[in-house]
């Protein structure tokens, strides 16, 4: 009987080290499965001709979700809400974000562009996203000091009514927003100070900050936890101009206040779809 016992527990130690030793060597130090999104803008010839076969190659690359830049009257590229989700979700894909916007509205439209705001919104929603993002602004953002504070004063109201139905509204810049100067100071300071944090948030692309002579960690530096998202982009296809040191840019990621990374390619050396594939393999390949 006391050898079976002891048996039994020789049995049990064994195993209990084989187990061990399986979860170990799955263990793997470098982060392959990366949660990396694409801008469908990169795609957009493609987009308009072929929706779904686009998206379809897409999940096929590896990209894990996609942010949209085709709404329109209710629809994404044509298509309702739902349809567009579940196309994107049957090619492995999570529908998460979208690029849409309205410019500043006069005191006379300005009920015609909420009601505009409140259709969007719904659609959205129905979709499931998580963010909206608008990637300009008009003239009147650029003009003047008072100008911009009426635009971050529409955006606040833009993104309590997306907060109310559990979205994040945000801004995307360009490099003019670093290059036009108010008081001394970049007109994107002024925005990132004038916005509420709790009803918007900033989708800083890296390639056009450092496009308009600026730093992108000294804005990590001074604005913690403003920077939600990210466009990773460079002049064309990722890592071809050697001009942007993404490594550098992604050990501050956490200080940003990143959630996710998302590329976007708008020139090409290749085909689009190319350019982007290229681009998906240098992330892959790059601490990110």
């Amino acid at each position: 009987m006391g050898i079976k016992k002891m048996a039994f527990k020789g049995l049990l130690i064994v195993g209990f080290v084989a187990l061990m030793f399986q979860g170990f060597t799955k263990v793997d130090p470098e982060l392959k499965d990366k949660f990396v999104g694409l801008q469908l803008y990169s795609l957009r010839d493609d987009m308009n001709k072929d929706v779904k076969g686009t998206v379809a190659k897409v999940g096929e690359m590896g990209f894990k979700f996609v942010e949209a830049a085709g709404y329109n009257d209710g629809k994404f590229y044509g298509m309702t809400p739902l349809a567009f989700k579940k196309l994107c979700e049957d090619n492995g894909l999570q529908f998460l974000g979208s690029h849409t916007g309205q410019n500043l509205p006069s005191k006379e439209n300005w009920d015609e562009t909420m009601a505009w705001w409140d259709k969007a919104i719904e659609a959205h929603a129905a979709a499931g996203v998580k963010w909206i993002v608008q990637p300009w602004m008009s003239k009147e953002g650029y003009e003047s000091l008072d100008g911009l504070k009426k635009y971050v004063e529409y955006f606040n109201a833009v993104g309590e009514k997306c907060r109310d139905k559990g979205i994040y509204f945000g801004y995307h810049n360009h490099d003019k927003e670093f290059t036009t100067m108010f008081d001394g100071k970049p007109l994107y300071d002024h925005m990132v100070e004038l916005s509420d944090p709790d009803r918007m948030m900033f989708q800083l692309d890296l390639y056009w900050i450092t496009h308009g002579g600026k730093d992108p960690l000294k804005y990590f530096e001074k604005y913690p936890g403003r920077f939600m998202l990210w466009h990773i982009k460079d002049e064309m296809e990722l890592g071809e101009s050697g001009e942007m040191d993404f490594n550098t840019i992604f050990k501050h990621k956490k200080e940003s206040g990143l959630q996710y990374g998302i590329v976007e390619v708008e020139r090409y050396n290749f085909t689009p779809m190319e350019s982007v594939k290229k681009s998906l393999e240098y992330m892959q390949t790059t601490n990110y």
